[in-house]
């Protein structure tokens, strides 16, 4: 079992369930607003118009980084559909030249569902 952990912009949300549906992943958990950045700290129509001597440009990019809104999102699934869930969110995000998002794939020891007691990939299904 793993939990794929994705972090996302916040207003592709609703194409990665719709993704993650057709692949047959119907559980996910989602937390709210959450604030970051990647490498970019610029948007590049920002930097153009800074290139160009635009004022509100200037004026926008002020002296600190920016953080953008995201969304993180969690899918525990078992082995046979890591790479569907990774392929599905990949499917629903990409496409921005940059801050596309990152996902990572980590090991689940255990899962017990609190309703029936049952644990490990049974728990999953």
């Amino acid at each position: 079992m793993k939990t794929v952990m994705a972090i996302i912009n916040i207003d592709k949300m609703n194409a990665t369930k719709k993704a993650l549906l057709a692949a047959d992943i119907t559980s996910m958990t989602a937390s709210g607003k959450v604030f970051g950045r990647g490498k970019g700290l610029w948007e590049a129509k920002i930097l153009e118009g800074v290139k160009n001597d635009r004022p509100e440009a200037l004026e926008h990019l002020g002296k600190e980084p920016r953080l953008r809104a995201q969304r993180v999102l969690e899918v525990v699934v078992n082995d046979s559909y890591v790479q569907p869930a990774v392929d599905a969110i990949i499917e629903a995000n990409q496409g921005e030249p940059h801050g596309c998002g990152k996902i990572f794939v980590m090991p689940v020891n255990d899962v017990v569902q609190v309703r029936t007691g049952t644990t490990g990939s049974k728990a999953v299904d």
